[in-house]
């Protein structure tokens, strides 16, 4: 399709000079393809809540949009807002890559999300219980055994364990795309440590302060609340006798990638950082170590992965964790968020069983829908998909941030060679799906608007209740034609608003 003509399509009377200024240098390069544009339903037809928005930046001064990109640049630049991107000669640590126009959802849209999310995370943590416990969904036959027992991030140490609250998981971030008919979809679950949410509120500072006055016209629905969200989640799953429990985040330390989070998040809460070396177990009771002697540690909201957190449990040789930890949750004395064994809900190939999970569980239709996934443990599936890998996307079950994926489409002959020999080699590890084109929305690039592929980060907390901020990370794949929004890979974010009606 050709560029999208911002004249046609205003509706509000403007100067024409200053329209014809904005439409030639901000809209020359949109161009529309196949993918649903989160901005344009065609090329003269602007989605309606994205009128003020275009308005009030064509009422803008030349070059005021680039001014006010440079300004949140230098506002994370001193909050010392970064991220680590691995695999890069020329350094790891960057600013956070940020777009600054926003991405709009209407109400009635986030209101099936929600109702989604919320249905997804209830079967999700009954799921767990069975799975550790009486088994009735692998006895008959609903989820297949293979599939649970062959999973790495299933600990057979959690069998028979009771967690407080029957709570497996209090955090997750579950990654939505739009499809081309503007359908949610969820692309994967995030249930061991879901990382961005420090991002989606930092964006949301720093966008009130670069476009107050666009910001005050939409009135979106307010994120702010997530830490005391959060904090009033991880008090609820307290030990028995601790009504007033301390609670503690668990970092790897300051050279994990995501170490601005852990300390925002425990700024924000009012909550001590700590890492592995400033914990120890005394009786299988958890103890912080502060300038005035030993603390007893209640709750622990952990950014460290199962493999890593207990030396006497898992890897020996992990110097990141403390020994004695799971015992002393084995013992009920202190909690876990999110629990051990939690990683098994968000394999790749377990996800395609999430459908019916939901039935199973909650006698109820899926409000969200699943991508379509080979199990290339299937021998008809691995076929078609060492077949087709030129038109796939092939993913490795237990890996995040984008790595171990190969984008059919924009691979080479040598990287399809290499992954199908590993497929072979090992097809447990790996599930396919259809190279999908989600949904683009605008982003400033350099002086103009161009669309970028974009995908939706909604944090959910389950704990008396479930709790979904209006919104979520909205995370863009920044370079043209990519589909990789993972910032791990290069990858940006922007602002989400949802409006109140």
């Amino acid at each position: 399709m050709e560029g999208a003509s911002i004249s046609a399509i205003l509706k509000t009377p403007m100067q024409p000079a200053q329209t014809r200024q904005f439409e030639r240098a901000a809209l020359k390069n949109y161009l529309l393809d196949q993918a649903y544009d989160e901005m344009f339903a065609g090329p003269e037809d602007l989605h309606p809540h994205y009128q003020s928005l275009l308005e009030h930046f064509a009422s803008l001064p030349e070059d005021e949009l680039r001014r006010r990109k440079q300004a949140a640049d230098l506002s994370f630049l001193n909050q010392g807002i970064t991220f680590t991107v691995y695999g890069r000669e020329e350094g790891t640590e960057q600013i956070f890559p940020y777009d600054p126009i926003p991405r709009i959802i209407t109400a009635a849209e986030w209101a099936t999300v929600e109702r989604g999310l919320t249905q997804r995370i209830t079967a999700l943590n009954l799921f767990l219980k069975d799975i550790y416990n009486e088994g009735r969904i692998l006895k008959e036959g609903i989820v297949p055994r293979e599939i649970v027992y062959s999973c790495k991030h299933f600990r057979r140490q959690m069998v028979g364990l009771q967690v407080p609250r029957n709570v497996y998981v209090a955090v997750c971030g579950t990654d939505l795309i739009r499809m081309q008919n503007g359908e949610f979809v969820v692309l994967e679950d995030n249930l061991r440590v879901p990382s961005g949410v420090s991002y989606m509120l930092t964006n949301r500072r720093v966008m009130k302060r670069i476009f107050p006055q666009l910001f005050r016209m939409y009135n979106p629905r307010p994120i702010e609340q997530y830490t005391q969200l959060l904090l009033s989640t991880l008090r609820s799953l307290a030990p028995e006798g601790r009504p007033d429990p301390n609670i503690v985040l668990l970092s790897p330390g300051v050279f994990n990638s995501a170490y601005f989070e852990h300390a925002f998040l425990a700024r924000q809460m009012g909550i001590e950082l700590v890492e592995g070396r400033d914990l120890a177990t005394h009786d299988n009771v958890i103890y912080m170590r502060t300038t005035s002697g030993l603390r007893r540690v209640d709750v622990i909201y952990r950014r460290v992965d199962d493999d890593f957190i207990d030396p006497m449990a898992f890897r020996k040789d992990s110097i990141l964790g403390v020994a004695g930890l799971f015992n002393a949750y084995r013992a009920g004395n202190v909690t876990l968020a999110n629990a051990f064994g939690t990683g098994v809900a968000d394999d790749k190939a377990l996800y395609a069983y999430v459908p019916s999970i939901i039935k199973y569980y909650l006698s109820e239709e899926p409000i969200l829908q699943n991508v379509k996934t080979y199990l290339l443990t299937e021998p008809k599936s691995r076929q078609h998909v060492l077949q087709n890998l030129d038109k796939l996307v092939v993913k490795a079950v237990g890996e995040s941030g984008g790595y171990g994926m190969l984008i059919g489409p924009q691979s080479t002959k040598a990287q399809r060679e290499e992954f199908a020999q590993k497929i072979q080699a090992d097809p447990r590890n790996y599930i396919a799906q259809p190279t999908i084109s989600f949904s683009r929305a605008p982003c400033l690039i350099g002086d103009e608007l161009e669309p970028r592929h974009v995908d939706l980060r909604p944090y959910i907390l389950y704990g008396d209740k479930v709790n979904i901020v209006p919104g979520g990370l909205t995370r863009v794949a920044l370079k043209q034609g990519s589909l990789v929004v993972n910032s791990s890979q290069g990858g940006g974010s922007k602002d989400t608003w949802v409006l109140n009606q």
